[in-house]
């Protein structure tokens, strides 16, 4: 099966970029390369790096990005580790840094990785299919107080509570193992008159599982100040999520960085010492043009944030 995924936001990541032919750039989530292939159009003397822990999408991007080999550096990892994996690719700073936070259309539409809701097939949802923790795992081993939060937190469910509660109630009578297992569970916590509309009921538990499987929230909290530390001076990063909580975390570090002062209100003047790192480049995150929600309705909750390293920092 070929990698296919749609690059949401391609047009306005890549100039949010400005990318420079001499620049060096990465690309977090390489994913099919879809972002990274217009970036390395742009390059004449510089250099590109895509990162990313799905062992499908190195495969595939790297069949992508080969017409630009000599001057791209594909690496299996995850982007909270972009600092170490820089480092060790002999690189200090970088000019600009993509994230694309989105579960790709490859990673949807392939039934044996059991991330979507659509086809029966086991539990798993790892991203990186080198760690132990799988959907299955969280479905049948943690507490009921554990999946609420999930399912609530994630999956932004107004049904979390009762679909908790059913998932512990299943598996008690037998391990819950399939995606098909899973769906009917959930769309027997849902009210009936509710199941009718807002799209398949089963498609926020499952966003909560794949976020917690792969620890997506942690791992982007984590890696946003390194992410702005490797910029050099203008240098960008642009960041396109899907979820309220991944916007928030960014739209947060974003705006921390361009006032990082901790003084009380009433200070007169600065005395913490803490100096803005640059500048928000984007004041509302940029949504999706009318014409590519047309052409790709997965790009619907998608947002994009820039932010710019101060010159001279």
């Amino acid at each position: 099966m070929e990698f296919n995924h749609f690059s949401v936001l391609l047009e306005e990541t890549i100039t949010g970029l400005k990318v420079k032919p001499e620049g060096i750039y990465v690309d977090g989530t390489l994913g099919g390369g879809g972002h990274a292939y217009q970036v390395c159009k742009r390059l004449t003397t510089g250099r590109f790096i895509g990162i990313d822990q799905d062992e499908d999408a190195i495969r595939a991007a790297g069949r992508r990005l080969e017409e630009f080999s000599p001057k791209v550096t594909i690496i299996r990892s995850n982007y909270c580790r972009m600092k170490e994996v820089l480092k060790e690719a002999g690189v200090e700073a970088v000019d600009g840094i993509v994230l694309d936070l989105g579960v790709s259309s490859f990673q949807l539409d392939t039934v044996e990785r059991g991330f979507s809701y659509r086809f029966d097939t086991k539990l798993d949802m790892r991203m990186d299919n080198r760690q132990s923790l799988t959907a299955r795992e969280i479905v049948n081993e943690y507490s009921e107080k554990e999946l609420y939060r999930i399912i609530r937190d994630y999956g932004e469910d107004q049904f979390a509570k009762n679909i908790a509660k059913h998932m512990v109630k299943a598996r008690e009578i037998q391990p819950i193992e399939t995606t098909f297992q899973l769906n009917e569970i959930i769309k027997a916590a849902i009210p009936a008159k509710m199941r009718k509309t807002g799209g398949h009921p089963s498609k926020k538990t499952f966003q909560a599982i794949r976020i917690e499987c792969n620890h997506e929230l942690e791992v982007l909290r984590d890696t946003l100040e390194d992410m702005i530390e490797l910029l050099n001076p203008g240098g960008r990063l642009c960041i396109i999520t899907f979820h309220s909580l991944e916007d928030r975390l960014v739209k947060n570090a974003f705006n921390k960085a361009e006032n990082p002062c901790i003084c009380p209100s009433h200070f007169p003047v600065c005395v913490c010492g803490n100096k803005p790192k640059g500048k928000v480049v984007t004041r509302k995150p940029i949504l999706p043009s009318e014409k590519e929600l047309g052409e790709n309705s997965r790009s619907k909750s998608a947002k994009l944030r820039v932010f710019e390293k101060e010159a001279g920092r």
